[in-house]
């Protein structure tokens, strides 16, 4: 039977970095105001590239790193929200760009947590024991889709990427999942709504570029719905221990209210919105990819984390992860 590892990491964020005090010249707002409801300091914001580039980006570094060539990679999987166009994905590009012309590539979208979702889908394709080698990447350009006038929104998000490549290994490394759509609450988080303009439509839907959210709404799913469910697989898997709990950074009050609702210690929660923003599905592998860096995860199959994102759809998914 084969199972999937994750080899390496990494990630990549623009030059460009928009400090608290930067939005304040151009928002009722403040660093104060920010910092103290949200955790968030300053966040990266590219000025020329897209998102395939922030992609691109991460799947270089993965290949120097792991020293492979691109054409032996059998996949790459992009989660985002915030592609280039609707069509070629931003996978079929990243896989231009590398020129890894063994590799498929697709798309997909689950916001917020599309690099957890994306993640699971991968380890089955390894898993089937057809492919060896794949390149998983969460990558958002989220400043193409806020509306800069909007407070509740503009001093949310970032842009970024963070990725994995996923290789074949004779051990189980991926060890329990959840994944979870709850889409009667879809309203709650939405950008880029598209009307009917056939010429035979009868009625035209109201067009949107722009993020939109409830944030009440989705702090609240968050705290009762998300918990919950990370609550019962830490109950169903207590014989596991749980170095580190990587999860979507929104809001660090997101992160101290789920440390006390499943009563872990909040220094297994890392943390580094304030550096980024909420990055959306480059949220978590960027969080990771950093940790790597720091040297606080080993990346040497010693440690076991708890890996959770959760956004719009509204969508959550959890991995145990052997790391």
């Amino acid at each position: 039977m084969s199972f999937a590892k994750i080899s390496q990491v990494a990630h990549y964020a623009p030059d460009h970095i928009v400090s608290n005090d930067d939005l304040s010249r151009s928002l009722d707002t403040s660093d104060e105001w920010i910092s103290s409801r949200t955790g968030i300091k300053s966040r990266h914001i590219s000025q020329t590239q897209d998102t395939s580039d922030l992609a691109t980006e991460v799947a270089k570094s993965l290949l120097k790193k792991s020293q492979l060539s691109a054409d032996e990679l059998d996949f790459i999987i992009v989660s985002t929200i915030t592609p280039d166009a609707n069509m070629p994905s931003v996978a079929a590009k990243v896989q231009g760009n590398l020129g890894a012309s063994n590799a498929f590539a697709f798309d997909m979208a689950a916001a917020c947590s599309g690099f957890v979702f994306a993640l699971a889908m991968a380890e089955k394709l390894i898993a089937s024991g057809q492919y060896q080698k794949g390149l998983v990447i969460g990558a958002e350009v989220m400043s193409k889709i806020l509306d800069w006038t909007d407070r509740s929104t503009a001093v949310l998000f970032g842009d970024g990427a963070g990725g994995v490549l996923l290789e074949t290994s004779e051990d189980k490394h991926f060890l329990a999942e959840s994944l979870n759509t709850k889409g009667d609450q879809w309203s709650c988080l939405q950008s880029g709504s598209k009307g009917l303009n056939s010429p035979y439509s009868q009625t035209k839907a109201r067009e949107s570029s722009y993020l939109t959210m409830d944030g009440r709404a989705v702090f609240d799913f968050t705290i009762k719905t998300v918990s919950k469910d990370i609550s019962q697989m830490l109950d169903d898997h207590k014989d596991m221990a749980i170095d580190f709990f990587l999860l979507h950074q929104a809001n660090v009050r997101i992160l101290d209210k789920m440390a006390k609702k499943i009563v872990v210690d909040r220094e297994k929660f890392l943390a580094n919105m304030q550096d980024y923003g909420n990055t959306s599905a480059a949220s978590v592998p960027i969080l990771l990819s950093e940790s790597v860096d720091k040297g606080l995860i080993a990346l040497d199959g010693s440690q076991t984390i708890f890996l959770s994102a959760f956004g719009g759809g509204l969508t959550w998914g959890n991995l145990i992860v052997k790391i």
